[in-house]
């Protein structure tokens, strides 16, 4: 369930990020960003813009509030409005909104709408200030569908364990809850061009779990990630069913000096069945994808980098 970059396409992306910094309002922070983007592609039109000719069609923003109730309970919120192309719109929503409860570094609970934990980067991917790559790799983290992804409506449960000075140390996640698809976003504007027009987001059940190994070298970490997700929704026109699939995800990342790198790949087989009338169509597939990157600081705020993904899957 993850849209691929069209083959034969070179996007050059421009973004202007604007940041609100941190303000404490009676304890309260309160921070955020406004970026503008231009794309340019090659070739195809991209992510539902005109790029071809160069787009400004990109505008994207959030304000996030977060305080410390306690001195182990912390709750926060982040609201988000963005327009990509036909996507998005005026509609404000809420990326993520939860209470924090951590006992210890062992073990801690969140609970609200949720992060999800999936991969290297998805649980942090709507912070566009902490990457050098105005795109994260598409094939692993697809814009047009960066909230149906982001995060669940559940809890989750997190810590880590020291495994001593010559072993590293453990961190883990394990998540459960309810996801839905953005009305806004890729999958629902992908499935109207097939007669399904959703006036309910479509959504389902997820479980999943992320195990992460910072190891005794300093700066490498090695992780591997499972999500079990399934989807239903009706339309006017018929009906989706995903039944439950795995998506799943290994990575590693590793930093020295001001060397940065990293790389991940990814699978999640899946069998979607649309209903359209009398009509009922099975749309077997099998995503897998991975990508390589790196970077490097030339200066102190300044760094340069290159992304490698394969344009087929």
């Amino acid at each position: 369930m993850r849209r691929r970059m069209p083959p034969f396409v070179l996007v050059c992306v421009f973004i202007f990020i604007g940041r609100l910094c941190a303000q404490s309002i009676a304890g309260v922070e309160i921070y955020g960003f406004a970026t503008q983007g231009f794309l340019y592609s090659s070739n195809n039109n991209y992510l539902t813009m005109e790029s071809s000719n160069g787009s400004a069609a990109w505008t994207d923003g959030a304000v996030t509030a977060s305080d410390s109730l306690t001195e182990k309970l912390r709750a926060g919120i982040q609201l988000h409005m963005y327009q990509l192309g036909q996507l998005g719109g005026p509609r404000l929503q809420m990326d993520w909104a939860s209470a924090d409860y951590r006992i210890n570094d062992h073990f801690g609970i969140r609970a609200g709408k949720v992060k999800t934990v999936l991969g290297l980067f998805n649980d942090s991917q709507d912070v566009d200030a902490i990457f050098l790559w105005t795109l994260l790799p598409q094939c692993s983290y697809p814009v047009d569908n960066k909230s149906f992804f982001l995060a669940h409506l559940g809890g989750e449960v997190y810590g880590g364990f020291s495994l001593g000075s010559r072993a590293g140390k453990l961190e883990y996640h394990g998540y459960a809850g309810y996801i839905s698809l953005d009305l806004d976003g890729g999958f629902v504007k992908e499935a109207s061009q097939s007669g399904l027009i959703f006036r309910n987001a479509p959504g389902g059940k997820t479980y999943g779990g992320d195990l992460r190994w910072h190891a005794p070298l300093k700066g490498l970490t090695v992780g591997s990630s499972a999500d079990i997700e399934a989807l239903d929704g009706t339309a006017p026109a018929g009906r989706l069913h995903v039944a439950p699939f795995l998506i799943s995800a290994q990575y590693a990342q590793f930093t020295t000096g001001k060397f940065y790198f990293t790389g991940e790949y990814d699978r999640s087989p899946a069998n979607p069945i649309v209903t359209l009338g009398p009509a009922i169509v099975s749309l077997p597939q099998d995503f897998r994808s991975y990508y390589a990157m790196g970077s490097y600081r030339i200066l102190k705020k300044a760094s340069g980098g290159r992304l490698l993904q394969p344009l087929r899957q």
